[in-house]
């Protein structure tokens, strides 16, 4: 498993729409906006969390309004990205990337 770096992550985050799957019926969607805002509805919530990310040499640094904040990494396995915790467990593994706002969070 290879931890990606920021200028990986700079690719594969900015402006764009993550849905990972975290082992629910529906998965999570994350928006991270150019401008360092992140923008996230977990599985059945009809509340979107905002926040501010900025990248690091081994992952990316993330912190929510009224939430929690933490130290986040991307891996690469086998042709799939797997989100790794702040404690570094597997969160879930990415099943779509879509360019912009694709759920509309923001």
């Amino acid at each position: 498993m290879k931890t990606l770096n920021d200028k990986a992550l700079a690719i594969l985050l900015e402006g764009l729409t993550h849905y990972v799957n975290i082992g629910k019926d529906i998965d999570a969607s994350i928006y991270y906006a150019a401008d360092k805002t992140a923008h996230m509805r977990l599985p059945g919530a009809s509340t979107v969390m905002h926040g501010e990310w900025l990248l690091m040499q081994d992952g990316y640094f993330i912190k929510w309004q009224n939430g929690p904040e933490g130290k986040w990494q991307i891996t690469h396995e086998l042709g799939q990205f797997i989100y790794i915790d702040p404690t570094g467990k597997d969160a879930g593994r990415i099943t779509q990337i879509n360019p912009g706002d694709a759920a509309s969070l923001a």
